[in-house]
């Protein structure tokens, strides 16, 4: 029986004292009582698998170089002299250790402590747990304003003519899928990633059936203080929303209704793991994981509607790396905090697109998660207003184990990311040759402002499908012809913006849907920079969001814009301003090449 990392360090110290005892003979002994435990300086972000909540596992990377890092033997024995247990090994080479159950926080802190200072280490990080970003609500049928209305949907109905994700599988990281029949013709074979039986409920550890036994719990069972909760069907939800069977006469319409779904279960009862995750991303994007067999279905799009607290760890920014370099590109919940995203994970890494939630009238949905890292803003609902302005999508009826298929409306940040992933899938469809980055910068180039309020930062604006699939699948027309201006103007330190003007004439009808704009700024901190192309009715295409994270020089590249519903004739202008204090810049010139 494994025993707790506390008992075991007890047994030691009173063996030693029993060998002490024994070579005194009869002399008396006074044995001084154990001191408490001090913590090592670790900080709690390396310590917790939630808010309050020790870390029982620990995911430590060893460098490249290192026995342990391809040495299961090496790396089980220097588990041994740390006093934990090496469990496996995770797809992106990491392993995963075992501290015992209920181990304290000096506990932790020790051990965190002892690895850190390894110097065959590359880090080592808490295996945190992750729950859904949503707030079900139980409702009745109703319209999904999300994909078709003018003033905050996504204008989806306008890409399906040119694409309906056909050939693109879309892995589903979530709780599962419960069977539904608005689903199921898209369902192809996905795996449970859940290796804790206390968590998948579904009575065993990891296997190739990701059927979505529920995750409904009781009070206090996912810690004190927390409620009651039924089953959420998270998953199916989410699913639902990406690729529901349309034109079949029943239910919703998924934005991506040609594409297939691969369910990729990593959260159960009370969560999930960061390293079911890892493991999760790796395997759905084609990599290799121990002990589970090959993926036959490798998606293009991952979507990942959960989070935890804290920074982006080394062990899963890893797992994403390696996704994007096989070409899948990922899609990450903000989260439903009202908190810059900066401070929640996965929504906070590098290499994916962070989406917040807008609500029926394009402001910021009240509970998303904002700041410089989200990149686009979708549709996430927000039910407060009215059980209707909610996102309608794929359920289960039952409470707590699955009953009858239903419909309901969901609100989050969990909501807002399918219908990006979607939209991945669309365009990943009708341009099969482009990479994650570039499938970003299209969807971030062709979005458009935010009808409502956004304080804090939404990325780049809200989604439109149909300009982004028409930018990438090569319509409207071209020609070559450039119109530019050569002259500078002075950006100034957290000012007012300011614009430059080009006259376009000679020009008949619309402007292309890949009209390219070229900008060349010399600025010593382009993060501070917030730049938008100006249409001659006065439509603002965003080009750039400002980020405290881009440290970099100048800008000097070409965006490209589907301006094909703008007349071309008339005068555009280039609007740009410096949003933070200490740089400054100069707009030496720009193009619009038609």
């Amino acid at each position: 029986m494994r025993t707790s990392l506390s008992l075991r360090r007890k047994l030691i110290s009173a063996a030693a004292v029993s060998a002490a005892l024994l070579s005194v003979g009869t002399a008396s002994v006074a044995v001084a009582q154990d001191a408490p435990a001090q913590a090592a300086a670790v900080p709690a972000a390396l310590t917790e698998a939630a808010p309050g909540i020790q870390a029982e596992r620990l995911i430590v990377g060893y460098k490249s170089g290192a026995a342990e890092a391809t040495s299961n033997k090496a790396a089980e024995a220097d588990a041994a002299a740390k006093d934990v247990d090496f469990r496996r090994r995770l797809g992106t080479g990491a392993a995963l250790v075992d501290l015992g159950t209920d181990p304290s926080k000096a506990e932790v802190a020790d051990v965190v402590a002892e690895f850190k200072a390894d110097p065959q280490v590359a880090y080592v990080v808490p295996d945190r747990l992750n729950k859904p970003q949503a707030d079900p609500n139980d409702t009745e049928y109703a319209k999904q304003w999300d994909l078709f209305e003018s003033t905050a949907g996504m204008n989806v109905p306008g890409a399906w003519p040119t694409s309906t994700g056909s050939g693109v599988t879309v892995a589903v990281i979530d709780t599962g899928y419960v069977t539904h029949s608005d689903l199921a013709a898209n369902i192809v074979g996905g795996y449970d990633f859940i290796s804790d039986t206390a968590v998948s409920v579904d009575g065993d550890g990891r296997d190739s059936n990701p059927a979505d036994p529920g995750d409904y719990y009781a009070a206090n069972e996912c810690g004190s203080g927390i409620p009651a909760s039924t089953s959420s069907w998270h998953g199916t939800h989410v699913a639902g929303t990406i690729a529901a069977v349309t034109g079949n006469g029943k239910g919703v319409a998924g934005i991506a209704y040609g594409a297939k779904i691969s369910p990729v279960r990593v959260l159960g009862k009370c969560g999930g793991y960061d390293s079911d995750i890892i493991d999760a991303i790796t395997w759905a994007s084609g990599g290799t994981v121990s002990g589970v067999p090959a993926n036959t279905n490798v998606a293009k799009v991952i979507n990942m509607s959960l989070g935890g607290d804290g920074a982006c760890t080394s062990a899963t920014q890893t797992a994403i790396n390696n996704a994007v370099s096989r070409g899948t590109t990922v899609v990450v919940a903000a989260g439903n905090d009202n908190e810059n995203v900066s401070g929640h994970s996965p929504g906070n890494c590098n290499n994916i697109i962070s989406v917040a939630a807008t609500n029926r009238s394009g402001a910021k949905a009240s509970y998303s998660n904002y700041g410089s890292l989200v990149d686009i803003s979708a549709p996430g609902g927000q039910t407060s207003t009215g059980t209707a302005n909610g996102i309608l999508s794929t359920l289960n009826s039952g409470a707590s184990t699955p009953s009858s298929e239903s419909y309901a409306y969901y609100q989050g940040t969990s909501m807002a990311t399918p219908h990006i992933a979607g939209l991945v899938a669309l365009v990943k469809s009708a341009n099969p040759a482009l990479t994650p980055a570039q499938i970003e910068t299209a969807i971030k180039n062709n979005a458009r402002p935010l009808p409502g309020a956004c304080s804090g930062g939404c990325g780049a604006g809200l989604a439109d499908a149909a300009k982004t699939v028409a930018a990438v699948s090569g319509g409207g027309t071209t020609t070559g012809t450039t119109f530019s201006s050569t002259t500078a103007v002075a950006i100034p330190d957290n000012g007012s913006a300011i614009e430059s003007s080009i006259a376009v004439s000679g020009r008949s009808g619309n402007a292309p849907s890949a009209l390219q704009v070229g900008v060349d700024i010399t600025h010593t901190y382009r993060g501070d920079l917030v730049i938008g192309l100006v249409a001659p009715d006065g439509t603002v295409y965003s080009l750039k969001a400002a980020s405290s994270s881009d440290s970099a020089d100048n800008v000097n590249t070409t965006y490209t814009v589907n301006a094909s519903s703008e007349t071309a004739n008339g005068t555009w202008k280039l609007r740009v301003q410096d949003t933070a204090s200490q740089d400054t810049g100069t707009l030496n010139g720009w193009k619009l090449t038609f």
